[in-house]
């Protein structure tokens, strides 16, 4: 359809210059004008719009974690093109990544220069009719560890010269990097106290954006050295401290943005099938949270990132059932409405079981991940156009 659109205006442009024989094979329907966006809330166990409808959504992640963050025209960031592309799809959210590392890049400094950043994509996509969810993202803690999000002054721990780093995702098993975690669960250096400002900056610097879907407190938290204790059934005494600082940071930013959406994700033994306490002790009494689960199928990424047999992915029915049941289990505990804020990966196959699952609970997703199809260069095929593209494009 766009290259017929794009044979339309040739033949529009040529017309007026020259008698110049033209014609386009299939018509061009009216496009709709962008739906205007009401502030979305929490009403029970849905996202409700402003008229109280129930609201569905569909989307992708666009998450940017080298600097300099956020950079319309980088050929990695959602740019007016890649929103008209989006929004022609029939996506309505895009999940946008935001570092830590980029909000403070000095301590106790907020890089205002970075929010305006943010802001202009968040009206981007909302003029096209896109809502966005602000997600604090990081994998492997920080740059120290070869990863990204927080900035390297709010941590101590560093890996020693004899510990070998395996990377992604491997390297989550680090004694150092576990240490900084337990800074983080712990306010060592008052890291949390610094990510809350961080966070309450950027809930201020949104305040009044309709197309702002909420703020996500952080991307795939890991519990430290108290991981081994969350297998195989969970880690309650972890997860009561891990709600505590959700709970902190959700304060911090309440203080600036009183009715901005806050969004909590389990902590990252989830995507192993591990359940989660949160809302057990104690239970969420905050208004306006929603639960931000990941569906990864672990014999899948482990064909992906290191390269092991797929057929593996064989037994991902198997876990992807295991995870909607600790998703419906969550959601009969608490009443709070839950949105798949990751999953596919590429997958096809465990795309659709995500897909087939959500759908039957009336649950939204953001599909993992999109880049801008237009940056420096040529413009990219229009990737939903494949296997993948067919499945996520959707009424």
């Amino acid at each position: 359809m766009a290259a017929v659109r794009a044979r339309a205006r040739q033949c529009a442009i040529g017309a007026a210059v020259a008698a110049i024989g033209c014609s386009v094979l299939v018509p061009i329907p009216a496009q709709a004008a962008p739906p205007v966006l009401s502030q979305i809330r929490v009403e029970g166990s849905y996202l409700v719009d402003a008229q109280g409808r129930k609201v569905l959504l569909h989307g992708v992640n666009n998450v940017d974690k080298q600097a300099p963050y956020v950079e319309p025209g980088d050929g990695f960031t959602v740019t007016d093109q890649d929103a008209a592309l989006l929004a022609r799809h029939g996506f309505n959210t895009v999940r946008l990544g935001v570092s830590f590392a980029g909000l403070m890049p000095t301590r106790g400094v907020v890089d205002t220069a970075y929010l305006d950043r943010i802001t202009s994509v968040v009206d981007t996509l909302a003029a096209q009719g896109i809502y966005t969810l602000l997600d604090n993202h990081q994998d492997g803690l920080s740059k120290i560890w070869g990863g990204n999000g927080f900035p390297e002054w709010s941590l101590r721990a560093r890996p020693a010269a004899w510990e070998p780093n395996p990377g992604f995702p491997l390297y989550y098993l680090m004694p150092s990097m576990n240490r900084g975690w337990d800074e983080v669960w712990d306010n060592s250096n008052g890291v949390l106290d610094h990510l809350g400002t961080a966070l309450a900056a950027l809930a201020e610097k949104v305040k009044g954006r309709t197309g702002v879907l909420g703020i996500e407190l952080m991307n795939e938290p890991w519990p430290g050295s108290a991981f081994h204790t969350c297998f195989p059934n969970g880690c309650p005494r972890f997860d009561t401290k891990y709600q505590a600082a959700m709970q902190k940071l959700t304060d911090a930013v309440r203080a600036r943005n009183a009715s901005i959406p806050v969004f909590w994700e389990p902590n990252v033994t989830w995507n192993e099938t591990m359940p989660t306490n949160l809302g057990k002790n104690p239970p969420i009494t905050s208004p306006g949270i929603v639960f931000a689960p990941h569906d990864y199928c672990i014999p899948s990424q482990l064909a992906i990132y290191l390269g092991l047999p797929e057929e593996l992915r064989g037994v991902c029915p198997v876990q992807q059932d295991k995870t909607w049941g600790n998703i419906d289990s969550f959601t009969k505990r608490t009443g709070i409405p839950t949105l798949v804020t990751e999953f596919g990966d590429g997958d096809a196959t465990v795309l659709r079981n995500t897909l087939t699952r959500a759908d039957e609970r009336f649950i939204g997703w953001q599909y993992w991940h999109y880049a801008s199809s237009f940056g420096p260069g040529a413009p990219k095929p229009d990737p939903f156009l494949g296997d993948i593209g067919r499945d996520l494009v959707r009424t």
